[in-house]
């Protein structure tokens, strides 16, 4: 088909929940994908973090095909090998934990949801039930993920919402210790970098201050670090830079590089509170999804990516805050490793629509806000490549 009979079907058979733009894209290599003319372009935005190896990787390629051609499918209600070595890998280089696997992000927040009220009507009795958030914030689409989403836009017709949600500003300490209490708050989840919401890092004394407040409060941390999460800040999992570690952390985008899965990890004294039956997923566990998971963390870790990304990272920022000095549109570039935001005077979509035309995909992070999320392998002359465009586009304005 072409890229105008394939527009023209997805208007007539698909759900209108998003904008696409008029290109189809057909394959990918590298850090490159090419669309059905065969035109190629420089992906910065990597799959909104997922594809953090790259497009066409031989060790996802060959993971999918050797677990497919064993066993695809069992279900959660029987033994397999591929969800326990993933768990065991995951929790071997983060925190003692037990995990939940399911499908995604917003799957992965429902759970932790879940888990941590469960946790807290055990130890304080039902009214213990609060979720604190922050602004900005994003955790997902599903009812109680997008309950938890402090922006009102996307609560739009569709309130009321999951009750018992208390919304915050990020980074401002004072307003915790009226809000958070041991007798009504069940957990406090919060991104130490937020992603959709403009690319904000939480500050670390806020998180350390966070990690106090509900030790001292027996209130659950949740750490979402689904986008943040993987190598993608320049550290395997975000908290490291900081040593704060929470009770609860989500993952997913990355994790099979391109494969639907979440995770969930819960230490113990959240964990022992679960019984068979209280959750479940058909999916989670899939043994493909959790085999290729098992291969992209472990080249995550063998090849270094987490300090790739912070070495790469910061010739990116370098490069970027050197347009800043000769294009006063832009106000801030912020952001960890390869998670950054550049934040403009003005909306982006023009600019992000210009950076595609000419070859290289970005995305935005809120109105005014460009976000470049590439995948962890690239290299200089990518760098070069990206702010050139970007540069170009820019100067014609």
């Amino acid at each position: 088909m072409t890229t105008e009979e394939i527009i023209a079907l997805e208007e007539q058979y698909i759900a209108p929940t998003y904008v696409r733009p008029p290109v189809v894209f057909d394959r990918g290599s590298g850090a490159y994908v090419f669309d059905l003319e065969g035109r190629r372009y420089l992906d910065f935005l990597g799959g909104i973090a997922v594809n953090s190896l790259g497009h066409g990787v031989p060790e996802i390629i060959g993971a999918v095909a050797q677990q497919a051609a064993k066993l695809m499918h069992i279900s959660n209600l029987y033994h397999t090998e591929p969800h326990v070595k993933l768990a065991k890998l995951l929790v071997e280089n983060a925190f003692p934990a037990r995990v939940f696997f399911c499908n995604s992000g917003s799957e992965s927040i429902e759970a932790a949801l879940k888990f941590t009220r469960r946790w807290a009507s055990e130890t304080g009795g039902e009214a213990k039930h609060e979720i604190v958030t922050f602004e900005n914030a994003f955790h997902g689409r599903t009812y109680g993920a997008v309950s938890a989403t402090a922006q009102p836009k996307y609560h739009e017709g569709f309130k009321p919402m999951l009750p018992g949600m208390v919304y915050l500003p990020l980074n401002e300490i004072e307003p915790l210790e009226e809000a958070i209490s041991a007798e009504r708050t069940a957990a406090v989840m919060v991104e130490p970098v937020q992603g959709e919401g403009g690319v904000n890092p939480a500050h670390v004394e806020f998180l350390r201050y966070l990690r106090r407040l509900c030790d001292e409060r027996k209130v659950a941390l949740i750490f979402d670090e689904i986008q943040c999460g993987l190598c993608r800040t320049g550290k395997l999992f975000a908290y490291q830079h900081h040593g704060i570690e929470p009770d609860v952390m989500t993952l997913a985008k990355p994790l099979a590089g391109g494969l639907p899965i979440g995770a969930v990890m819960m230490k113990s004294h959240i964990a022992e509170v679960l019984k068979p039956g209280m959750h479940g997923s058909t999916f989670g566990a899939n043994p493909v999804a959790c085999h290729v998971a098992h291969a992209v963390v472990s080249k995550m870790i063998d090849e270094g990516l987490a300090d790739r990304a912070l070495e790469i990272g910061g010739k990116l920022t370098a490069g970027l805050n050197a347009l800043a000095e000769t294009h006063t549109d832009i106000k801030e570039v912020r952001g960890a490793g390869l998670l950054i935001g550049v934040e403009f005077k003005d909306k982006v979509g023009d600019i992000v629509n210009a950076c595609r035309d000419g070859g290289l995909i970005v995305g935005t992070a809120g109105d005014n806000v460009l976000r470049c999320a590439p995948p962890l392998v690239i290299e200089q002359r990518h760098v070069d490549e990206a702010v050139g465009i970007l540069g170009g586009v820019l100067d014609t304005r």
